[in-house]
């Protein structure tokens, strides 16, 4: 099978920039405020000063030092609790996007992503399927979800925290869209029940955490779990006309292990993309933000 290897940054995002990386942290831009927070892949030295970066922040995370995972948000200037960003790729892919400060340092939004929410709509124009159906697992707040929507999908969108599928169903309103169907799940129990039921979709997008728990407990482990994952998916994908989208932050995944995972659990693998995704800073420093496998038959 060929497969094409790339590496992938967004060219659309206006609301968004990384203005700096470096010592382990990263200087983004949302919208009109400018956030500092800790990055574990910038492991070379600032371009700018330490004085440059606080005159610019409007906030800056901070790590919990007997947990790295959690902090707190201190601001430096006046910053709201909640603000939109938009994001525009095609004439239907517009998406807005609510974001708020969590005492984990994420906001509700990765911005590299913007080249899969592309390549979702660039799919959904092609594919010759009225209304595709596509399956959304582990879709934290929902850009992708809204992305399908928008090019006229019927979205099932599924995640295991009810706080962020409220989140996401916010994405929805703000974009401009209804009717995307909210599980609340662990999504191994989910897609093993849509194999014994016979459903099928033309779209899966995966998006799953190195460590993660259920809506009752459940472990989720990539290493041990991903593999039996993706060969439930290859049950549920439509043979004829279909695209999958996998996303994986473990930073000790290289793309290759992704090809692997994908080419020995689907029959047919038509138009297979892999590699990593990144983001150019000001400095045209390139920071690595996951690795993605993807493909299609349209």
């Amino acid at each position: 099978m060929k497969e094409t290897i790339l590496s992938l940054s967004p060219q659309h995002w206006e609301d968004y920039e990384l203005i700096d990386t470096g010592g382990f942290e990263k200087l983004e831009r949302f919208g009109p405020y400018i956030l500092s927070r800790p990055e574990p892949q910038a492991i070379w030295d600032k371009s700018m000063s330490e004085s440059e970066w606080r005159k610019m922040a409007h906030a800056h995370f901070a790590k919990e030092k007997n947990n790295p995972e959690k902090g707190l948000w201190k601001e430096l200037k006046r910053i709201p609790h909640n603000w939109q960003i938009q994001y525009q790729g095609s004439d239907k892919l517009k998406l807005k996007l609510n974001l708020a400060m969590t005492s984990f340092k994420h906001i509700g939004l990765f911005p590299e992503q913007a080249v899969n929410w592309d390549y979702i709509g660039d799919t959904l124009e092609k594919l010759p399927v009225k209304n595709p159906k596509v399956l959304n697992l582990f879709a934290y707040t929902g850009a992708a979800s809204v992305a399908a929507k928008a090019c006229g999908a019927d979205v099932t969108h599924l995640d295991s925290v009810k706080q962020v599928v409220t989140w996401s169903k916010h994405n929805m309103e703000s974009s401009g869209q209804d009717g995307i169907r909210w599980i609340v799940d662990d999504a191994m129990k989910f897609i093993k029940r849509e194999v014994r039921r016979g459903n099928k979709y033309h779209g899966i997008i995966l998006d799953p955490p190195a460590y993660g728990r259920g809506p009752d407990g459940e472990k989720w482990i990539l290493e041990e779990q991903i593999n039996e994952m993706l060969k439930l998916c290859a049950e549920l994908l439509e043979p004829d006309h279909h695209f999958l989208i996998l996303n994986m932050y473990s930073l000790s995944f290289s793309s290759i292990i992704a090809a692997n995972l994908v080419n020995s659990n689907f029959k047919e693998v038509h138009n297979a993309e892999h590699g990593e995704l990144y983001l150019v800073d000001r400095f045209d420093k390139k920071l690595p933000l996951g690795i993605f496998f993807r493909f299609r038959k349209i």
